[in-house]
This record gives C-alpha cells, structure tokens and sequence, in this order.
C-alpha cells in the first residue's frame, strides 16, 4: 500500500500513533520472495484477529466489529465481483465478536455472551442451517444441551471450520459439532447435520483447542491428572460389551480386558493415561472374546500398518486398528481388497518376509539402552524396528495382565508373533453383513502417493535415524508403567535395575501442579484427531478414517500447546518451541523432506524456534524468534518460480525465512488460508513491542535450555548406580523434582506469553504480574533444595560417579552452563548448571522495568510493573546471598573436623559464624580446655576436644553483661539447663556476636528464612528476639524432665503458659507451666505396665506438684475426685471404688490427710449394705462413729481400728435397744442394758454376736404399768449423742472454702483480699470454659456476669440492701465457678450421699436435721464476714416508715404493725436467708427420712381421710360441728353459681383446699407457712361472702371449718410437712400469727389420727 492511499485513510501523525497495533499485511501464497501489502479500507482501526478461507477472509476489530474481504460470492450483490477493500457485516454490530473463524467457504463469529452466528457456503450444512444452499448474513445458532431439563443454552468459547464442517468449543470445554462427514466425530450416518450435537466421546475430557483441516479435525486435550483415576467401567459405552472377560481352562483362568469396540474406538483412551491396555495371549490366538470382531473388508489396509501400529500404540492400537469404521460406512479414503484370497496371499509375503527380517535385524542390532527411563515403553516410535520391542512389550504386558511374572526370554516373543499374525490376518468367519459395500476397485492400491504412505509406513522406521530416539523421547507426566522395551535377554538383573532406574527417576515427570495449571496453560496435554486420514493427516501411523475422536499417542508427553490443520496436513507446536507436523508432504508443506508421513515428526528448525504456526491448504507459515528477538516469517510449501514466462514448481527443502516480512515491524499473528496468507503487525512504539517479545523470546530460550538440562543431565545423573547413600539421592530427587517443577512453569509461562502476543498486549495481564506469587514461590522452593544440595556436598559426590557420563558430554555441559573456560572443574560446571536459572530473575526485572518506562509515572501500571520489578530483583539478590552462605557452609565443613560434621551436617543447617579466631571464650573456663563456639542458623555449638554440645536457638536467651556488673566484657547464655557466660576479646567481637545471635534466633523463631517480604526489601530484622515465645525442647540432664519433651510457651529459659510434655516412659502433662513448673490447670497421665491402662489426672497444680481440686483416674478402676496437696489426697475428696458388678464396690466421701482417710468421712459399702458415719484415722475407723445397715439395724458409739469397741447403742427395726460395751462388730461384750419394746428391760453382762444367741447374766426388770406410756425408751431419747457433733463434721469442706477466700481459719483474714479471690476465681473458671463453651449454657454466663457487682453498703442497713445481699448469694449459689456456689454444691453432695440409700434410715432424721442447722450457722459465719454490715443472727433491720402499712391482723382485728416483733421491722436469721437456697437441693432426702419416721402415724392418719372423704360436704360439715352460719349457700362449679344441696361434693370451701394443697409443692418451712396463712385468709373470704358482714373469728368457730379444708384437702404426707416446719421454721415465728396458724394445722393432724367415727 504506498504512502498517497495512506494519507487517504489517516490525516495527521497521531492517527498513526494510535494505530501502529494490529496492521494487517497480505500477500499471495506459492513462493517465498513476497512483498507484503497493507490491506486498504481500515481506516486506522487495529485489528485483533483475522481467519481466511481458501478465497476470503475475516478481520475482527478491537471494537468488536467484523469486515470481510476477497471473494464473497454468498453476500448478495458480490456473487461474481469481488469487493475493492474490506466490508463491514453489520448484521454483526453492536454485539461485540470476540473471535471469528474462516472455512473454505464459509464463516462463523463468536460473541462476548457465547452466541455463535454463521454464513457463507452451507452445502453440507456447516452453516448449521437446513435445507438452504448458502447463507448471506451472520445468522445466529442455537446450541442447546439436551442432557439437561430445562434445556440450557450452551456458550461458547472458540470456534473451528474446515471445508464441509465445524467445530465448536463451549465455556465447559467440550465439543460440538455439525456439518457433513466423519470428521464431525458424532456416531451417525445421517448427513448434513445441522442441529450442534456434542461429541460425547471426548464428553468429559478438558478440551483446550480445537482446529479443522479440510476434511479432518484436531483436538488439543489436557491429560487426566494421574490421581484421578476413574474407576474402569464394566461394559464398552458405545457397545455395551463387556469390557472385562474371564475365559476358562482345565488349568488356568484368562482374564481379558482387549475389548473391540466396533464403533472404531480405540476404548482404552477413555481410561486414565496410565491403565495399559493389554490383550491377552487369548485373543492373540484369534479367538476374540467379544465374539464377531466386526472384520469388514478393510482388513487389508490394517495389516499393511501392523508394524506401525504396532510401533505407535502398542497397547490401545490392538483395540481401535481393528475395523475402525462401522462396516456399513466406507469412505472413499479407505484402500480395499477384493476378495480374501488375495488378501491372505498379501498377508503370508508380508508377514514371511518383513516381519521376520525385521526380527532378525533387530535382535542383533537393536542398541542396549542401559535403563533409559527415556523409553516410555512401547508406545512411542522407538529406534530402529521398535516392532520388536512392541512385541516384547505385548508379551509381557500379556504375561502381567494374567498373572504371570515375567521372566521368559524370547521366545515368547517368537512364539505369539504367528498369533498376531492370525489376530491380524485371517478375516473371522462371520464377516459382517453388507461388508464392502460401493468399494472401489483394487486400482486403488495403484496410486502412488498412498502406496508412498505404506512403505513409508512400514519401512520408514528402519531408516529413521538414531537422533529419532533422542526427538521422540518422552517428559510426558503420564509414562506408562510398564515393561521397558527391550526384553530381549531378560535377566532378573535387568529388571532389578531397569525398576530401580525407575522409581528413582519418579521425581522427574513434571509434578502436577493444580494452582499452576489452573492459572496458565497447561503443557500436560494430549492430541486427539478424527475425519478422513487418506493422507496420514490424522498421525495414526495408518491412512485410515476415524469416525470418532483417538489421542494420537506419539504425541503424548509432548508438551503440545496448540494445533494447526490444513488442506490434508497437521502442524503440533510444542512448548519447547518445536513442531511436528504429518499428513501430506506434496509441496513440502511439513517443513522435513520425508515423504507423506502418517505419525508427526519433527520439522527442520526455524531460527531459535517457533511460537507460532499456521497451515495453508498446501503449505505452511511459521513465526520463529530470531536473534534480535524480533519475531522472522518462515514458510515451507510449494516454490513458484518465473524464468522467462515458465511457471516452473518446487518444493522447500526446509522452511525458507520471507525476508521482506521482517521489515514490516514485529508480527504477532500469521494466518494461511487458501491463496492468501495474512500477518498482523505491531510497529514498536518507544520499544514496548520489543521488550515484550524479547521477554517472550527469552522465557522460551530458557525453557528449552531448562528442558535440555532436566534430559541430558538430571535424568542421566538420576539414573547412575553408584550414587552413594539414601539420603544422597533422596536429595538428588529432591532438587530434581522442584527443578522440574520450576522448568515446567517456565514452559507454562512461555507457552501463555506466545498467547499474549497474539492477543491485545496489556501489560497488567502478563502472568508474571498477575501469579507473581507462583514464580517467587518455584524460584525459593528450587532455590532451597539445591542449595541445601550444595551444603551437603551433593555436587562433590556427584562428580565421582558421573565422572564418565560428564566427561562425554563435556561440550553438552560448558554450552548449557554457559562456562567457556578451559580445565574446568566437573563440580563447578554442575554448580554452575544447577545455580543457572536463579539468573533469570534478574532478567524478568530489567524487562519489566523496561516496560514501565513506556507508561506515565502516575499510571498505575507503572507503579505495578515498578514494583514486581524490585519484588524479582529484591528475590534475586536474597536467592544469591542463600547460594553465598551455602557455600560458606560448605567452605566450613571442608575445614571442620570429619566426626563431628556427620552429626552436625544437616541440608538446613547454614552457618553464621563461628569463633575460630578466639574471638569468643567460656567464662570460668580451665586453662588447657578448648572451646569453640559455632552458630548456625538454628543452633550453637559448643565444641570442646571430642564432645559437642547443641543448643538449639529457638530455647536460647542471650543478654549483653555490662563491665560493672562482673567487670566482664560478655554475653549471657540461657538454655533450659544451661546457663554459661561468654567472654568476648574486644566490644566489637561482643557486638558483633550478640547481633548475630540475636538476629538467628528471631529468624529460627519466625521459621520463615525462605520467604522474604516481597516487595518491602527483606524484612527488617528485631532488635533483640522476645522473651516469650513458643518453642519445642528435650530435655537432657534435668533429673526430673530427663528425656522429655516439652511443646509450648517459654519464659527466660523456663517453660511457663500453656505446653505439652511428654516423657520418655510414656508419662505426659497437659496444661499450663509456670517458671518451669507444672502449675495452674493441667491434665497428667501415667502408663501403668501392669494393667496397660493409664492413671489419669485433671485438675490444678502447684509447683510442679498436684494441689488443689482434681480428678484422678486409677488405672485399677478407682476414682478419686477432691482436693489435693502435694501430690497426695489432702482435704476433702470422694473415692469410688469399683463397679457395681465388681468384687468390693464401695465409697468413701470425707476428709483425707496425706494421702489416708483422716476426720469425718462417710463410708458406703455396698457388697456388705452398710454405710458408715464418723471419724476415721490413718485410714481406719476411729472415734465415734454411727452404722446403719439396709436391715434396719443401727449402731452409735465408739470406735477403734475399724471396729465397734468401748460404749455404744445398738438399735434394731424393732425398736429393741441394747446400750453398754462393745468388742467387735455387733459384738456384746460387758456391762449393758437390754431394752425391749414393750419397755421391759434387762440389766447385766452380756457376751456374743447380735442376732445369733447372746450370753445374758443379769436382772429383767418389768416397768411400773401404770407410767405414761408415751414415753419412749430412754435410749430412744439419747439418740445422738454418742455421735459425731454435727459441728464437727465436714470441716475439710468450710475449710476449703475459706482458704479459697484467703483466710487461715474461719472467720480470720481481710475482707477486700476475699472479694478479690472471688473475682480471681471467677474469671479464671470463665477462661478456662471457654475453650469448651458447651459447659457453659446461655444463663449461665449471664449468672456470671452479674456476679461481677459486689453489692456495695453505705449507710444504715435496710431491708432493700438485705434484699440486694439475698439476691448475691441466690446467683453465687447457682455457679459452682463462686466459692460459695462451690461449697453449696459440695455440701449437697455430701448429704445426699449420707442419707440416701442404706443411710435412708429413720433414726438418722434427728442427725439429717442437726447437720442442716449446722451448715446454715456456719454458711451464715462467710456471709457475715463478706458482708459485715449484716446484723447478726436474731437482730431486727427496722421498716422505713414507707413500708410499714397497716395490715389488719388475722385474729384480733386491731390494725396494728406485726404483733410478733416488740419493734417494728424485719428480723434476720440464718433460717430466713439461706434456707431457701440450700433447702430445695437437700430436700429429697430430707423429706424421705420425715416419711419414714412418721409411717405409722401417717398411716392411721390416711386411713381416716380416705373414710371420712366418703361423706357429702354437708355431711361432713355437720359432723365436723360446723356452725350452719358459716356453711356456704351457694359455690361456684366451674365459674357457674351453684345451690349447695345434700348430695354436693368436693365444692365448699374449694379455693381454700385448692391453696393448702400447694403445701406439697414447697420447700421451704417460711414457704409453707406462706400456703397455711393464705389458706387461712380463703377461708375467712368465704365465709365473708357467706354472711355478708364483719366478723372476727374464734378458735372454737375456726377450728371445724379448717379441720374440713384439711380433711378435702387430702395431703399424704401431712405429717412429714408438720414435723419439718416444726424443726426448721424460724424460732421467732413460733408465738407469732403464723406460728398460731400452724399450731391450727398441728392440731388437726392429731385430731385426724384420734378422730373417733361414729
């Protein structure tokens, strides 16, 4: 285009600025000296993308809009002419095209929300339109998925068209296809498809790419990752075969997985990369297991390519070779022989001759390849005649698949050759149906470009060349696992070392990395190719068609990045900058001179490799990296030359550089269609283009370097034998993986820098910018196995063994290591290879610097390129001063002493500094002692003569000492167990120690030496390291620790807060520490060896000891829950023994002292039924004591050992009493009195056991008969007081209490240090449950808060400030976390476990009642002490003159203030303010023990009730002697009013029986005289409403009427209600009205049981 068309389109320079991106250059293919032409008609617009046909083409524009050019002969109006410049599709505007696609005749457009549309030629109904020959405008399609309800609209992504189909690839990466022909990969016969239908064989697999050739189809697919191994299917899913048979023999089981499918489906690609498929030696011999196995007259064509399939797919060939097209389907690609005779005829010379040559050529030429991991089994085009080796591998993947271990030689190769012969050759008996049908005629065989692909095919390989091994070699991540290749001479040596070679070169596979692959493109890819394969173009090794989509397996591990199809040819561009290429090779459009080949080889090398390709209908274009970086055209097909007007036509040799191409400016895209051939160009505005591909430029050199080094060197290096110990090579392995790694994101980034360049180029989408994270973290992972590598002298002991290996290679190594200096040393070059790509960084800065000088400062892309620019640099320079002290490291153990540096010597250890120079000494160290000191980075070491000393630096506190303080210049050391003083020889030498050691113990504490802060230049070091810190340590010469671990916070060199240790005897502690002490809460346990079961200890301790409140779990069963001191039972605590079921169940609950059962302790044996109450000494019952048994029988007196002796009193259910001496249990022995219940008695000496016989010398006495009966026996009445004072017992418990406030003894210590023992306790116990917040429930934790307020008294006294106190104790009672809420709960616990079960005994009820009078005065004793203000027991708190209403007194009618009191106001006992907290908890088996003492009464009591509740109401009130006044007229039933007449019942006097009857549903004595009153007060109501006047009660009117209420009332237990109020209600209530009130009640219970009924 010359400059006046120019000016045409562009007034001024800006416009020209704007538009030096995306220039479009065309010229005419067929010859290699062009000039290209600026495409007129663009106007300044850059373009993005363009695509030709064979005589068109699309350009799309950064708009989004869609021009085309050339001829259009569908547009209307341009079906003969063609259009001078571009026009633009409007039909397409406004919807933003994101890609367009060009086939031979017709066109598609994707858009930004995935819709396609198409237009152009659609005769075969690539167009996706029915019935209409062509389409004029854009039209767009529908794509629906039918497999989901509702039917979703799938989007799409890329689009793909050849010359009758295309291809559609969606946003989830599957393929859909329409079209004609079986290039569309669908399983139908019915043409033209029109409506998208997905190609479900690859239904599944993550497509990438997908290109169309005229008539063949490729796809681009990434590998299954190894780990995701499906589970196999059990039947084919096209066929619904079985995939898996078992055949029968007399001797063994065949079990064959070779299933055929008939579909032409080569099934084991459905399978994972790694499952190998492998016939058996069943099938082998022709008797296939799937029955008929559709052998349609194609046969001939497969058996001309055995050896290639063979060759190119051992395993999944067998399966997919074998009638790949349904029998009805032949396409005019397909070479078919007439009849069977000529085919057997063909079969017998073939096999006779090349086969059997090849064999023999190959037994004695082939190579041996000393385990060669390099050889992926043999499913990969090997050296020459790999038939062999196929074969081999057949044999012994057929040998593994049944079983056997194979260790056959040959043999076995020789011997299943014939049955792959017969597998191959002889057709099956049943032919299928309709086979041939329409075949050409066998002139076929004649043309000479096919037999050219069947030689080729056969013969090829023998040819190939030895380089072939090294361009076929295989990094692909999915090697097969099998046999290696040659099993020519199988010695089990040989397969010793070719496994080994194997496992130790597992490492080398680029290990998958899921974020990377996710991130940028993948390389662990795979080719897959259908359609027509007339030509070899779909790289099956065959000239077959595939009606369905097969990975062409010589391309696996390629690294294949992106395909190109053309006319009857494919190109694969491969990361490493390489191509290969197969199909037609007419014009030499493959770039190599081989004839037509059917497996891609690779092509002549263009420039320092390719990163783009294109191919043309018959010739291709490849965009090479050049020197300067600037991107050179090179292009390989037909060569037209004009000599004096003769055409004459040549082919290229090899890819021909288009010089004038390189003048245009930098290209980005090239594209070849048909006659044309198209590039966009970038002009390099203020070197942004240039830097950009030189980064990419670079990015791809480097890879391919990195590439060569993982091949040449690591595999080889890998695979020697001699490589010294493990751990050497399991470091080799190390470094090698991580270097794989970082190679493999190289190549991943190289790969998406190609693919940035053909895009829009903005800089803030560069991968490494956007992942900087990926390359930073590759670069220090790599960077810290190599040089821990380094530090071990891996490089030293590599050199020996690898000495021969390196010595070859040595040109190899100098041009990958870059060292051009002579007589280097081995180690250095490997040095140098393996610090190499540490380079690169700096590199990847200097170019993103460059970038950002083409931006504005203030743009942010400035800032962004600007800073990962210092992040690479800044990671450069910390990567380089690792390699600098990892070879101070090594310069240093070269000099150290050789024993200790195999203890010392580990890959992370690196060395800081050390004091050979005497620049450090111990202090108070001897005269000739040596001490050198070394630190490391994660410890010092103290080395003297022959012995070390580690000190590892995360436990290691250093201080400088001052001069004053010692006049020493020194540092001071603490460790857990040491602690020594290091004298320095100048200040400076201090300065410079206490700095480093300061320094390495932050980094070893912060772990993260490897992970600098990018981009804020290295982290700033501390000034010193904390003093608190967490650390792991074992302990060494500690007497108690000795061996044992400790994890958790440290102090000064102590452990102190939370930690772990565990010892080596399998002791462990859990818990807090404090200044090296267990203490605070914790849990222990220790192994018990004989019964292996644990001791389990939770609670608190106290320097290093148990104290205070735990659980202790023996490992024999036992369970100790209480208080500890010392490490022994000490204070109150509770002792189960045993299960039920076990020999001696049994319970003590009391106080212990040093570890023995000491004071007042309650003893339940449950084997024996007794339970005993009293003192104990030394584990021992001593003192006075009481003993119930469960039957009946009940002793108080003393004790000694264990045993009733001296004084007692035995009582017995029936009430006989024996009082006087006692030698043993239930032993009479001395001076005593008997008793009987009738109240005789006998006085005198008696001897022996109680119930069986007892001696008697003594006087009966018969008691006068007319006493008073009702006195009980005297003994009776003495009941309690040979017992323990109810004072004296559980002291451990108050006492416990008290010290938890802070007092020595009861009632002596300050008041404020309680409050704040309190608060203590209670914040303490809140921490510590909220690690476990299921302990605490919602109102628990509000209780908790509210106990936060001390009520607080100013002032006088008053009953608002009682009412405060009363309300502090209620909540501090509910929480056992208060002090108080503790010892209520402890108190509960001790008297439940006295008086219930055997202690359920009714003489116990007097002591049950003493013991709860007892706990008040001494609960009330704390209260007074937190609150002294609270009067004393008994005092009065005066009413405020608000609160004194008058109130109309229930019996005198005077009103007057409370008669009880002489003053006014409210009296204050330990009754009234603590009963109601405690009484509810104790109340069951208080009650219980009121029950039983009063069952006979109670009874004669009930029955009265029951009879005389028989009576009507007027019945009853008239026998009661109820003045008639006072009977009720009339009662309200269910709200209705009501006569009374003669047959009412259970209706007068209702509310009032309805009240007392809560009697029941109180606790407290104060409550129950609340329900009497109120009765009371009913009953006046009602008889009030009776009347209709004033009136005041007398007791004689009152009494009936109450006596009934009692009576409908009905309570069982009315006798247990009256003996408990009467026990415990206040004193001062007792001549009050409600102790009148009561006196009432009282007297009616005993007029019940004396009611005479007449």
């Amino acid at each position: 285009m010359d400059s006046q068309e120019r000016s045409l389109f562009c007034s001024s320079e800006e416009a020209e600025g704007a538009k030096e991106r995306g220039l479009v250059y065309v010229w005419k293919a067929g010859s290699c000296s062009v000039t290209p032409e600026r495409l007129p008609g663009l106007s300044g617009k850059t373009v993005l993308q363009a695509a030709l046909g064979i005589h068109h083409g699309l350009l799309l524009t950064e708009g989004g809009e869609v021009y085309s050019f050339g001829r259009l002969p569908w547009r209307s109006g341009l079906e003969e002419s063609c259009p001078a410049g571009p026009v633009l599709e409007n039909t397409l505007l406004g919807r933003h095209v994101i890609t367009v696609a060009a086939g031979s005749f017709h066109n598609g457009a994707v858009t930004e929300s995935g819709v396609v549309y198409m237009w152009g030629n659609n005769s075969a109904g690539q167009c996706a339109v029915a019935d209409q020959p062509c389409v004029p405008e854009p039209q767009p399609i529908s794509i629906s998925d039918s497999e989901t309800s509702p039917l979703l609209t799938v989007r799409i992504l890329q689009l793909a068209c050849g010359e009758e189909h295309t291809l559609a690839l969606s946003l989830s990466r599957e393929i859909w296809a329409w079209g004609s022909g079986c290039q569309l990969g669908l399983i139908t016969t019915a043409f033209p498809v029109t409506k998208p239908q997905k190609v479900e064989h690859l239904a599944g697999r993550v497509v990438l790419q997908i290109a169309c050739g005229a008539y063949h189809s490729l796809a681009l697919v990434q590998c299954l990752p190894a780990q995701e191994m499906k589970p196999i299917p059990e039947r084919c899913n096209h066929c619904s075969q079985l995939l898996i048979t078992m055949t029968d023999k007399e001797d063994h089981v065949i079990i064959s997985d070779s299933h055929c499918c008939p579909l032409g489906v080569a099934l084991s690609d459905n399978q994972p990369e790694n499952h190998v498929f492998c016939p058996s030696l069943e099938t082998l011999k022709g008797k296939s297991v799937t029955g008929s196995q559709s052998e349609d007259c194609q046969k001939p064509v497969v058996e001309e390519h055995t050896l290639v399939a063979l060759e190119s797919d051992g395993a999944s060939m067998l399966s997919s070779n074998d009638g790949q097209e349904d029998s009805g389907i032949s396409s005019p690609g397909n070479i078919l022989f007439p009849d069977k005779k000529e085919v057997k005829e063909y079969l017998i010379s073939l096999s006779d001759h090349s086969l059997n040559e090849n064999l023999k050529q190959n037994i004695c030429t082939e190579p041996e390849q000393p385990s060669q991991e390099e050889q992926p089994s043999a499913c990969i085009p090997g050296p020459p005649g790999t038939s062999t080796s196929a074969l081999n591998s057949l044999v012994a993947s057929c040998a593994s698949a049944v079983g056997v271990r194979v260790t056959a030689t040959y043999e076995a190769g020789a011997l299943s050759l014939k049955k792959v012969m017969n597998f191959y050759g002889t057709p099956s008996s049943e032919p299928r149906s309709q086979s041939g049908g329409g075949s050409p005629g066998p002139e076929a065989l004649k043309d000479s470009r096919e037999e050219q692909v069947r030689l080729e095919s056969m013969q090829g390989k023998k040819s190939s060349s030895l380089v072939d091994i090294r361009e076929e070699e295989s990094e692909g991540g999915s090697r097969r696992l099998s046999l290696p290749g040659l099993l020519s001479q199988v010695s089990p040596r040989l397969l010793r070392k070719v496994g080994r070679a194997k496992m130790r070169t597992v490492a080398l596979t680029p290990t998958y990395s899921g974020e990377a692959d996710a991130l940028l493109p993948s390389l662990r890819t795979e080719v897959w190719s259908w359609g027509k394969g007339k030509e070899g173009q779909l790289g099956h090794g065959d000239v077959l068609p595939r009606l369905q989509p097969l990975c062409v397996k010589s391309l696996d591990g390629k690294e294949v990045i992106h395909l190109s199809a053309g006319g009857h040819h494919s190109l694969a561009l491969t990361a490493k900058s390489q191509v290969y290429s197969w199909g037609s090779n007419l014009c030499g459009q493959l770039g190599h001179l081989n004839s037509p080949t059917t497996v891609p080889r690779l092509t002549k090398m263009c420039g320092d490799g390719v990163w783009s390709t294109a191919a043309g209908l018959d010739y291709s274009l490849f965009l090479a990296d050049e020197e300067d970086f600037q991107p050179g055209l090179y292009y390989s097909g037909q060569e037209t030359t004009t000599e004096d007007n003769l055409y004459e036509n040549s082919c290229t040799k090899s890819p021909v550089l288009l010089l004038s191409c390189s003048k245009i400016g930098y290209i980005s895209n090239v594209i070849a269609g048909g006659h044309n051939c198209l590039v966009l160009v970038d002009k390099n505005v203020m070197g942004y283009i240039a830097s950009l591909h030189e980064l990419a430029s670079t990015e791809r050199r480097f890879y391919f370097r990195l590439s060569e080094i993982k091949s040449q060197v690591l595999r080889p290096l890998l695979g020697l034998d001699n490589l010294g110990n493990a751990n050497t090579i399991q470091m080799l392995q190390e470094m090698a993986s991580r270097f794989s790694r970082l190679c493999y994101l190289i190549g991943q980034h190289g790969a998406s820098l190609s693919s940035f360049l053909h895009g829009v180029k903005e800089a803030r989408s560069l991968a490494i910018l956007k992942h900087s994270s990926l390359f930073l973290d590759s670069y220090t992972e790599y960077c810290t196995s190599v040089t821990n590598f380094l530090v071990m002298g891996g490089f030293m002991l590599l050199a020996k063994p690898a000495v021969d290996f390196l010595s070859k290679n040595q040109e190899l190594l100098q041009k990958l290591s870059e060292k051009n200096e002579e007589n280097l040393q081995l180690v250095e070059v490997l040095n140098a290879l393996f610090f190499m790509p540490f380079g690169r960084l700096h590199n990847y800065a200097r170019t993103l610097l460059k970038l950002a000088t083409c931006f504005e400062v203030a743009s942010p892309e400035y800032q962004k390129l600007q800073d990962s620019s210092s992040c690479y640099e800044s990671l450069a320079v910390h990567l380089s001063r690792k390699r600098k002290e990892a070879e101070y490291t090594l310069g240093f153990w070269k000099t150290f002493p050789g024993k200790m540096t195999d203890s010392l010597r580990k890959p992370e250890r690196r060395l800081i500094c050390e004091s050979s120079n005497r620049g450090l000494s111990l202090q108070h160290a001897g005269r000739f002692s040596v001490n050198w000191f070394i630190l490391f980075n994660d410890a010092l070491v103290h080395a003297q003569f022959s012995t070390h000393h580690i000190f590892p630096l995360s436990t290691l506190w250093v201080e400088a000492l001052s001069e004053e303080a010692g006049s020493v210049s020194g540092l001071k050391i603490t460790t857990p167990e040491e602690q020594f003083v290091l004298v320095s020889s100048t200040p400076q030498e201090k300065t410079k120690w206490l700095r480093a050691i300061s320094q390495a113990v932050d980094q070893a504490l912060r772990g993260t030496s490897d992970l600098i802060l990018y981009g804020a230049g290295g982290n700033v070091p501390r000034q010193e390291p904390p003093i608190s810190r967490s650390a792991k340590y074992t302990f060494y010469k500690d007497p108690r620790f000795k061996d044992a671990v400790y994890d958790g916070r440290w102090l000064s060199g102590k452990p102190h807060g939370r930690g772990i240790l565990k010892w080596a005897d399998g002791r462990m502690y859990s818990g807090t520490f404090r200044t090296g002490l267990e203490d605070g809460y914790g849990e222990y346990r220790v192994p018990n060896k004989a019964l292996s079961k644990d001791d389990h200890y939770v609670g608190y301790w106290k320097e290093g000891k148990m104290c205070g409140h735990g659980v202790y779990s023996y490992a024999t069963g036992e369970v100790y829950e209480g208080c500890f001191q010392d490490n022994m039972r000490h204070g109150h605590g509770l002792l189960r023994s045993g299960k039920l079921t076990s020999s001696s169940p049994s319970m003590f609950i009391g106080q212990w002292t040093m570890d023995k059962k000491s004071g007042y302790g309650v003893f339940d044996d449950i084997t024996r039924g007794e339970k005993y109450m009293g003192m104990w000494q030394d584990d021992l019952c001593q003192g006075n004591g009481v003993v119930v048994t469960q039957f009946g029988l009940y002793y108080e007196g003393a004790f000694s050992t264990n045993k009733m002796m001296g004084t007692g009193i035995l009582l017995s259910e029936d009430d006989t009493v024996y009082e006087g001496e006692f030698s043993d249990n239930w032993t009479l022995s001395g001076k005593g009195t008997l008793t009987l219940p009738n109240g005789d008695y006998i006085e005198g000496l008696f001897s022996g056991e109680w119930g069986s016989g007892i001696k008697i010398t003594g006087t009966y006495f018969k008691p006068s008969l007319y006493e008073n009966e009702k006195d009980k026996p005297k003994a009776l009445r003495k009941l309690g007081i040979l017992a323990v004072p109810p004072d004296e017992k559980w002291k451990a418990v108050f006492e416990e209490c008290w010290n938890q406030l802070g007092c020595e003894s009861p009632g002596q210590g300050d008041r404020w240090k309680a409050w704040d023992n309190i608060a203590v306790a209670l914040t303490t116990n809140r921490r510590q449950h909220k690690d476990s917040p299921e302990l605490l429930s919602r109102s628990h934790t509000q209780t908790l808060e509210s106990l936060e307020f001390i009520p607080q008294h100013i002032g006088a006294f008053t009953l608002e400030k009682y009412e405060n106190i009363r309300k502090y104790l209620t909540k501090a009672c509910d929480t056992p976390l208060h002090p108080l809420g503790k010892l209520v709960e402890t108190l509960v616990a001790v008297y439940r476990m006295t008086y219930v079960g055997v202690g359920a005994n009714r003489r116990l009820l007097q002591e049950a009642v003493r013991e709860i009078k007892s706990y008040l005065r001494r609960i009330f004793q704390l209260v007074r002490f937190l609150f002294p203000d609270l009067p004393e027991e008994g005092s009065t708190i005066p009413f405020l003159a608000t609160e004194t209403k008058g109130r109309r007194s229930f019996c005198s009618g005077k009103s007057e203030s409370r008669s009880e009191s002489p003053e006014p106001g409210y009296v204050v006992t330990s009754f009234g303010l603590l009963l109601p907290v405690l009484l509810p908890r104790l109340y069951p088996p208080l009650f219980m023990l009121y029950a039983l003492d009063n069952e006979r009464e109670e009874d004669i009591y009930w029955e009265c009730v029951l009879r005389l509740n028989k009576q009507t109401d007027m019945a009853l009130l008239s026998f009661l002697g109820v003045q008639v006044k006072f009977w009720p007229g009339t009662v309200s039933i269910l709200g209705e009013s009501r006569k009374v007449s003669s047959n009412t019942k259970d209706a007068c006097f209702a509310s009032a029986v309805e009240c007392l009857q809560q009697i029941s549903t109180t606790f407290t004595p104060a409550d129950k005289l609340k329900v009497i009153q109120q009765t009371f007060e009913e009953i006046s109501q009602n008889v009030l409403e009776t009347l209709q006047e004033d009136f005041l009660w007398s007791m004689d009117d009152l009494f009936p009427v109450f006596l009934y209420v009692v009576l409908r009332a009905r309570i069982r237990n009315l006798g247990s209600e009256v003996h408990l109020i009467e026990d415990l209600m206040d004193p001062y209530l007792q001549h009050g009205e409600q102790g009148i009130m009561f006196t009432t009640l009282k007297a009616c219970y005993y007029q019940i049981q004396h009611e005479k009924l007449t």
